[in-house]
């Protein structure tokens, strides 16, 4: 039987969706592996990609997450081709490729799986937000906003007491199996993820932390400093600007967001996605729009990810940057002191930099996990950084 190849850039309902992450698992056994964590009111399985090279050790991590809200379905359209994206680079970008040895990708294309199926039944139904968890007694409405029902300052602002709202919040927060088993799954390995990635539409914008205007991240600056650069990224793409900034500053205040609730977890990155358009379409993008939509909001998503893999890999990606610029000379002025480590006067680089051999940075490294070069006229002294013992190595410049 001829193989029916997946079209990014159509909307699918969860069935085809469902057969497209096995259809993954299936081209890429070595990176890819399907992971359910979950199960939602109706008993659907929730279900993610984790997308990384096994190493046989604990990795560091990037979350994302689509379809938190049923009737945005750009997100879980985006969430596909995102997979895609890096799973077509990890075969030809050694960044990528990389960054998959060092981190693992978990990406979950619909989150609220209850509620994306209700919004695909008739017309009626296509604007359906909400999960569809039946309300409290004797409320006859159904769903809980779960972009709402996380433990982050929950209930106290932006969120509405009456079960028939769309942004009502739930009878208490975590009341939601779709928010409790993501927020164990995050939350059980808190100290691997280095970004929280969420996909909403419409509006264009990058939303930070917090959704309360009487709370500010503690990592603001970065966070908008990152963002704009992912700002940047999209819009070098097709010329969309998104804009960049807190809920209450660009958007409207709200509580209760999976973002905050992964800050407050210690997550030091994490950004919700509002993506296209402004409001001509609003929820209905039309299709012929998700591929310049994705096209953009991979290439800020990247951003994102690439600065939060730099930043914790930085002695790794720094070496070969260094190495070009350095010279090979006993003579070297240039200095890159790392934090934490005293400075003696001299420049801190990696063994390649200073001149010696493959061998003599093999003994070297064994010996020394940091070491310190002292330059002078003549051969460049290596010292402990525990004792500041000089050890005589001398370079083969």
């Amino acid at each position: 039987m001829e193989r029916v190849e997946h079209d990014y850039f159509r909307y699918h309902p969860m069935p085809e969706i469902t057969s497209w992450m096995w259809l993954i698992v299936k081209d890429y056994p070595d990176l890819v592996t399907l992971v359910d964590y979950g199960k939602t009111h109706e008993n659907q399985t929730i279900s993610l990609l984790k997308i990384g090279v096994d190493t046989g050790v604990k990795k560091k991590a990037v979350w994302m997450d689509c379809g938190i809200h049923a009737r945005e379905w750009i997100a879980p359209a985006f969430c596909q081709y995102f997979v895609r994206q890096i799973l077509q680079k990890s075969k030809t970008d050694p960044k990528m490729q990389l960054m998959m040895k060092n981190m693992d990708f978990y990406v979950t294309p619909v989150l609220n799986i209850d509620g994306y199926v209700y919004s695909w039944e008739n017309n009626t139904t296509r604007l359906w937000r909400k999960n569809r968890t039946p309300g409290p007694p004797p409320c006859l409405c159904y769903g809980t906003d779960l972009n709402r029902n996380f433990n982050a300052n929950w209930g106290t602002i932006g969120v509405s007491s009456d079960c028939c709202s769309n942004i009502y919040c739930g009878n208490a927060p975590m009341s939601e199996p779709e928010t409790q088993f993501l927020t164990y799954f995050v939350g059980s390995r808190k100290e691997d993820f280095l970004c929280f990635l969420t996909i909403h539409s419409y509006g264009q914008l990058l939303l930070v932390p917090y959704g309360h205007p009487n709370f500010t991240a503690s990592n603001y600056a970065e966070l908008m400093e990152v963002g704009t650069g992912a700002a940047d990224a999209i819009e070098k793409v097709h010329g969309m600007r998104y804009k960049v900034g807190s809920s209450p500053d660009i958007l409207y205040p709200n509580s209760g967001s999976s973002r905050d609730w992964a800050h407050l977890l210690g997550i030091p990155l994490t950004f919700t996605f509002e993506l296209r358009d402004n409001g001509t379409f609003g929820f209905e993008l039309p299709e012929d729009q998700i591929q310049p939509a994705c096209e953009e909001a991979y290439s800020g998503a990247l951003h994102i990810i690439t600065y939060a893999h730099d930043k914790t890999f930085k002695a790794v990606t720094t070496t070969a940057a260094a190495t070009t610029t350095a010279a090979a000379t006993t003579t070297t002025t240039t200095c890159e002191f790392r934090a934490g480590i005293p400075q003696y006067g001299g420049c801190m680089f990696s063994p390649s930099v200073c001149g010696l051999s493959q061998q003599k940075q093999l003994l070297l490294s064994r010996k020394l996990p940091h070491v310190h070069v002292l330059p002078s006229n003549s051969a460049p002294y290596w010292f402990n950084m525990a004792t500041t013992a000089p050890i005589n190595l001398v370079a083969d410049t």
